[in-house]
């Protein structure tokens, strides 16, 4: 080889490492300054972040400050804090957004649970400010203690019920399990005084019987933990009995839990992902999905503009996966969701944080769901308990489109 030749080569060799040198080192620098503008817009959130924490802490800080200097009586700080936490919530504007205080929690998981402290009294609120029963459960608190149905109750735990209002004269009444509340009761001109035990009743939210023709009826309240064991009783017995159709009523259902929804649909649905919840960065979740075992008799829902959330999620998948027609008046129309968690101090959150719907429909919050066949409500109360065609019309168009069908 000649020693140009080499010479050439070493040279060449060398001026491509400085050019690979400067080349590494630019992209070195490139990705320094990334990471640094990356950490400065990190850090920058962070501080805005905390900046908005600090500033909303300082304002409420400052108010409490001259609540406590400027107030005219002694301050309960804990209510007033419950206050401000609520008020926080109820800034956002959401009428599903919610603070609870842990009482309020309580009562809240208790309702959830299908279950209801009380003493087994339905009542009313007159204009002479007293509650008026007007019904009694058999084998109750309030049966034992002898109370009638048009008894008035002017007071509870010697607080006048016109002094306390309706709803705080109703929740004086509830209360802990196994706890006592004394009411002060007037009949005709006679008044005196029943002391009752609270009792934790199972509230029953799925019944159902069979009507003419062998058309199944299951009347759907609302969307509790024990629904499903409710609901799979009912619908078992009428397969059983040998159904040839469903109808669901779900007319003033105002929703609940969407674990209920997704157990009951499951075997009515086929297999597949059936609604799913958007979240506002636009991601996605499946929020209900069914396995294959699913029900292939003919059905229908009955919807009223009471009809909401959940009720509205269940309707629209029967619907949507072509199972059952709607009959009834447009659905309220509640196509968001919330959480609730439970906070340090005992109490919790409920926020809404995303949308739903079903994987074959449209979005329906704000709009309502418009039911295939439109009937109006007939002018007699519908009573639930005790389904009747001949006076409600909602009910007998969903049994003609079933005999039709079936």
């Amino acid at each position: 080889m000649p020693l140009s030749f080499f010479w050439k080569e070493v040279l060449f060799l060398k001026q491509n490492q400085e050019k690979n040198t400067i080349e590494i080192r630019k992209s070195t620098m490139t990705c320094v300054v990334c990471l640094c503008v990356v950490l400065a817009v990190g850090t920058g959130v962070g501080l805005f972040r905390n900046y908005q924490t600090q500033k909303t802490y300082g304002e409420l800080s400052q108010l409490a400050a001259v609540v406590e200097d400027v107030y005219y009586e002694e301050v309960d700080t804990d209510a007033a804090m419950d206050g401000a936490k609520k008020g926080y919530v109820d800034g956002l504007d959401d009428p599903y957004s919610q603070y609870m205080t842990e009482e309020e929690f309580t009562s809240y998981q208790t309702s959830e649970a299908g279950q209801s402290v009380e003493i087994g009294i339905t009542v009313s609120w007159n204009e002479e400010g007293t509650l008026q029963v007007e019904s009694v459960k058999m084998d109750s608190s309030a049966e034992k203690a002898g109370i009638l149905v048009e008894d008035q109750i002017i007071a509870v735990d010697g607080v006048d019920t016109a002094t306390l209002g309706y709803a705080d004269a109703v929740s004086a009444v509830q209360g802990e399990e196994g706890t006592d509340v004394t009411l002060t009761i007037q009949r005709d001109d006679t008044q005196f005084d029943l002391e009752l035990t609270r009792e934790s009743v199972e509230v029953i939210t799925a019944q159902g019987q069979m009507l003419d023709g062998q058309i199944g009826y299951i009347r759907i309240s609302a969307f509790k933990e024990n629904t499903p064991e409710q609901f799979q009783e009912i619908f078992d017995q009428l397969i059983s009995d040998g159904t040839v159709a469903l109808v669901f009523d779900l007319r003033d259902n105002g929703g609940g839990q969407v674990s209920s929804l997704e157990a009951i649909l499951d075997s009515l649905l086929p297999e597949g992902e059936i609604a799913i919840a958007t979240y506002r960065d636009g991601s996605t979740k499946t929020l209900v999905e069914s396995d294959a075992e699913e029900c292939d008799l003919p059905m229908a829902v009955i919807v009223n503009e009471n009809t909401a959330s959940a009720a509205e999620l269940f309707s629209a998948s029967l619907h949507d996966f072509e199972k059952a027609e709607i009959v009834g008046t447009t659905t309220f129309g509640k196509g968001i969701m919330q959480v609730t968690q439970q906070l340090a101090d005992g109490g919790a959150l409920t926020l809404t944080t995303a949308t739903y719907q079903t994987t074959r429909g449209e979005y329906y919050h704000g709009v309502g769901i418009t039911p295939d066949v439109v009937v109006e409500a007939g002018e007699t109360a519908v009573d639930y308990e005790n389904p009747d065609a001949s006076t409600d019309p909602q009910l007998e168009q969903a049994l003609e489109i079933l005999k039709a069908e079936s």
